[in-house]
């Protein structure tokens, strides 16, 4: 059986190309699975996962739990707006209790960039990286070349735009890092002010125009304005935003060819996307949700591998 280069699943910085194939070969099994009248599989009786999310999500923390079901493994759930968190206890403090549940995974959420390289190296367990502050979002940029994939049978070669909020978006870093290893080209578009300064050091071209953006791609990824992560305003208005960076069908059908459309939620429809749009053929967004369901079953399964000789499906 092909392994994995890594232990835990902390970024896509850290994976290689044979990496994000094997988790794709695996997650088109598991896609499989879960088009079965029977979805589920005994690959996982014997693991226990913890799943620790210390910041606010619904889309992510349900397609886990959904793949570790899946799987069949065991499942403790783990709010930090009702635990020992707000007591003061730290991190490690709290993941050692729960470890010494005999839990074998982790998988956690946490606001604060570094989190889960952080706990890979102080507690032993398999963590793998729901979302760390700003940082990465592994699973959800997997998702997206996925899917990218899944519509175009490969993604080298193929021309994405990353556009809106790209200063505070952890998936577009991690989408950064998966589609320059797979071989398709990368551009980023939003206002200066929502854009890194050094974003071309990552291998990417900035395009401040969306409607030459849209022209120059076969794929744009729309992100939403992260209000909740910011100090200050960085645009005049929400208004001026969705008139220069709003993807409406008129903007879409003065494009000649077919943009497909992806949005890794939760949208904000009337800002950066219309209903038209995110309701259109062109958007493959609930493909995305059910993507992300078989990419999780695919890297809890090959890390899990890792730890124990997991049983087949």
């Amino acid at each position: 059986m092909k392994t994995l280069s890594v232990d835990h699943l902390l970024g896509i910085k850290q994976l290689n190309e044979n990496d994000l194939h094997l988790i794709f070969e695996t997650a088109d099994h598991f896609k499989e699975v879960i088009n079965r009248p029977i979805k589920k599989v005994p690959s996982l009786r014997d693991v226990t996962i913890a799943n620790l999310f210390f910041e606010n999500s619904t889309r992510t923390k349900l397609s886990f739990e959904l793949a570790e079901k899946r799987l069949s493994a065991d499942i403790i759930n783990f709010s930090a707006a009702q635990s020992s968190v707000k007591k003061g206890e730290t991190l490690v403090d709290t993941v050692n209790n729960i470890l010494a549940m005999k839990v074998d995974m982790v998988v956690m959420r946490h606001p604060h960039p570094g989190a889960a390289a952080f706990l890979s190296r102080e507690v032993d367990a398999c963590i793998i990286n729901a979302g760390d502050g700003t940082h990465e979002h592994p699973t959800q940029a997997l998702l997206d070349a996925y899917s990218i994939r899944e519509k175009f049978g490969e993604v080298a070669g193929k021309r994405v735009v990353i556009v809106g909020d790209i200063l505070h978006s952890r998936v577009a870093i991690s989408n950064i890092f998966a589609l320059n290893k797979l071989g398709a080209e990368v551009k980023v578009c939003g206002p200066k002010s929502l854009l890194p300064k050094h974003i071309e050091s990552l291998g990417v071209r900035v395009e401040p125009d969306l409607q030459k953006a849209l022209k120059w791609c076969d794929v744009a990824n729309m992100l939403r304005v992260q209000n909740e992560r910011m100090d200050k305003s960085y645009f005049p208005s929400i208004r001026e935003y969705t008139q220069l960076y709003g993807l409406t069908m008129p903007v879409l059908e003065s494009v000649k060819h077919e943009v497909t459309v992806l949005h890794p939620g939760p949208m904000n429809r009337g800002v950066e996307i219309s209903s038209a749009v995110a309701d259109s053929d062109q958007a493959i967004i609930l493909d995305q949700v059910e993507n992300g369901v078989a990419i999780r079953m695919a890297v809890i399964y090959l890390l899990a591998a890792k730890l124990i000789k997991p049983e087949h499906p």
